[in-house]
């Protein structure tokens, strides 16, 4: 079904043609986020303004044009794909302002989370999110799925952190929190909406039951569902509809802007690494770490501690580790060193009495923590890097009630011996019950579909029923968890998300089966291949890390998508379809345009060099190769031959003036 025309029209009125994409290429690779999940949009827009936004959300609004936001397209879940129209963040988002010595700092979604944290650096102070990708993905994304990390935990992340915002509604409308020239416009032209958010927040508040839900909800990681607390931690409308914003996945409308107070960035950190005999003695260990000053406990299980056990630089005795092993990767941070050493020496002594199988004490040399943490770093990779071609790698991310850790790591893994997902690996933020488990997943036949769906089954009702836990900790909810919002939450909480959904995206235009969805086999669907395209990129897992260091990005295409294009060219050839015209495309806007600096394998974390492939491909059609040959053994001699013309250049300018020269070459050429 094609675009309304109304809307189309509208579109090529403001968006420069060199700005929107409807091509094959274009599309097909803008189709592919960090999940497992692809949809081939009709529509990209890379826009570069809020007042494109508001424009295009109008027209979007008024001819029901469903749109999906996407920052840096580094999403897990499924979450920043769509088979309409795709609204892409150009380049001119990364306006910041550090405000009161750098306790605060706005900033706008296109600025990528590193970013602003060096930006806050010479103020001691950091953004609370520290997602693992924060070397890629950007503000907008961070706020939209409430992202967290290693260190952040609950109080850290977006909606505990945010002290203004700047959003645009589905219908176009604007609100920025922090001026009250706008609250008080937005309270004139949407006053009905401001109250019925505070009447569905007097009515959550005085059902006890559903009340108490939501708090315990989030006392633990959860961003499964819209962000329900909102309407129990606050009572001001304004509060209530910017903190449903955080973690909204841009169901409710679009984030242009994002104030938050920042924590401090302490200078002196400790690192140690404790292995424990068993799943129960490390999770005994958690809550007693959970009272000490730690900034980070993270869990590895036995199989995690072998998947890389292998790499250069692993101690050696984690390759003796007995099966049952489980460690915990702890550190400390203070703002002097004599506060630092305060804190080892009470956390060493608060688990003195746990049996240990191996240990690294805690060390400040960064050549040592920095190891400590390379193996923590390394574990989602490695499964990536041994997965089998046509594979793909999926990361799930479910929080257990701290104080049921064990049991939930332990009934996980029989899970993984249930379904035979014997290369999954399993580790975590501890402190929050936040575990990641990584597996690798075929999709080519019904059969892996099935083994895959049943294993979802089973793991939602572990989690979500019998431990009370949440289905997504960290990386939203997106089209993966959406048919299991309403047997985590229930069925009063779930409409309650429907009923809020409805208040401010009453067309359904925003991200839509995103978050809540009707179809209950919505995670079965629109699964993405991975087909073998070239031994030098195969182990891709499409995470999108290497986008930002890539040169051509904004021109053509990044690494990911030239990989992405490259192996569906591979998969019609296969297939007998004719991939002519998807090849004179691509010879352009991949190969031609390719710096080939290998800048992306820096950050690819299982070290893909896109140049690599680009440079195979411009050699395979190389038609000079004689020539070639003959300029590699004789460079003196041609650049002494290029001096020389380019001098001879300069003289015939000097000689004639630039003006009749560049008209003489014209005319010769």
């Amino acid at each position: 079904m094609s675009l309304p025309a109304a809307f189309l029209q509208t579109v090529e009125r403001l968006i420069p043609r060199d700005r929107r994409f409807d091509d094959a290429l274009s599309t097909l690779a803008f189709g592919t986020d960090a999940s497992f999940y692809r949809l081939i949009p009709k529509l990209v827009v890379r826009v570069e303004s809020e007042a494109e936004v508001i424009t295009l959300l109008k027209a979007a609004y008024a001819d029901q044009v469903p749109v999906t936001f996407r920052a840096a397209g580094t999403s897990l879940s499924g979450q920043a794909i769509s088979d309409s129209v795709l609204i892409v963040l150009g380049d001119n988002w990364n306006g910041r302002d550090i405000r009161q010595g750098g306790a605060q700092i706005r900033l706008q979604p296109g600025v990528i989370g590193a970013q602003a944290n060096a930006w806050l650096a010479p103020y001691g102070r950091k953004i609370g999110p520290d997602p693992a990708s924060i070397n890629a993905c950007k503000i907008g994304g961070i706020v939209a799925n409430n992202a967290s990390g290693m260190c952040c935990g609950t109080a850290q992340n977006s909606y505990h952190t945010l002290a203004g915002l700047r959003l645009v509604l589905a219908d176009g409308t604007l609100l920025d929190s922090e001026d009250p020239a706008s609250v008080a416009a937005f309270q004139a032209s949407h006053g009905e909406l401001l109250e019925r958010l505070a009447e569905l927040g007097r009515q959550t508040r005085a059902n006890p039951e559903l009340a108490a839900k939501i708090r315990h909800k989030y006392r633990l990681k959860n961003t499964t569902g819209l962000s329900l607390n909102a309407l129990v931690d606050y009572d001001q409308p304004l509060d209530i509809l910017t903190h449903l914003l955080v973690g909204s996945e841009g169901t409710l409308g679009f984030i242009s802007a994002v104030t938050y107070d920042t924590v401090p960035e302490h200078p002196h950190k400790a690192s140690a690494l404790i292995v424990f005999p068993d799943v129960e003695t490390c999770c005994r260990a958690v809550p007693v770490l959970k009272t000490q000053p730690v900034s980070a406990v993270e869990l590895l299980d036995r199989r995690s501690l072998r998947s890389v056990q292998e790499k250069p630089g692993m101690p050696t005795w984690v390759k003796g580790l007995s099966a049952s092993a489980c460690a915990l990767l702890i550190e400390s941070r203070a703002a002097s060193a004599s506060l630092l050493h305060e804190q080892l020496a009470r956390i060493t002594t608060s688990i003195a009495d746990f049996r240990v199988e191996q240990k690294v004490d805690f060390s400040e040399d960064p050549v040592v923590y920095n190891q400590l943490w390379k193996i923590r770093k390394d574990t989602f990779p490695a499964v990536g890097a041994v997965r089998q071609t046509g594979t793909t790698v999926i990361i799930e991310d479910v929080t257990f009630p701290v104080e049921q850790l064990a049991a939930g790591v332990n009934r996980l893994i029989e899970l993984f011996d249930k379904h035979r997902y014997d290369e999954a690996i399993l580790f975590g933020h501890a402190l929050e019950g936040n575990l990641h488990f990584v597996f690798t997943q075929g999709f080519d036949s019904p059969e892996q579909v099935a083994r895959y769906d049943a294993f979802m089954q089973d793991v939602a009702q572990l989690v979500a029923v019998e431990f009370g836990g949440a289905l997504k900790a960290e990386h939203g909810t997106g089209r993966n968890m959406a048919p299991f919002v309403e047997l985590e939450w229930g069925s009063d909480a779930y409409q309650l998300m429907w009923q809020l959904k409805r208040l401010l995206d009453p067309r359904g235009i925003l991200n839509p089966d995103v978050v809540l969805s009707e179809d209950r086999e919505l995670h079965l669907k629109n699964l993405k291949p991975l087909p073998a395209a070239d031994e030098i990129v195969d182990k891709c897992i499409e995470c999108g890390f290497c986008e930002p260091v890539c040169p051509s990005k904004g021109l053509t295409l990044s690494p990911r998508q030239r990989i992405v294009i490259w192996r569906d060219i591979q998969a019609r050839k296969r297939a007998g379809i004719d991939t002519r015209e998807l090849e004179e495309a691509f010879a352009y806007q991949g190969v031609d345009t390719c710096a080939a600096t290998g800048l992306c394998a820096q950050r690819c974390p299982v070290g893909i060099n896109t140049g690599d492939l680009v440079r195979k491909l411009r050699g395979n059609a190389a038609h000079h190769a004689g020539r070639a040959d003959w300029l590699a053994g004789h460079f003196a001699t041609a650049l002494k031959g290029a001096r020389l013309t380019l001098r001879l250049a300069d003289g015939a300018r000097r000689l004639l003036g630039a003006p009749l020269l560049e008209k003489t070459s014209g005319t010769l050429r």
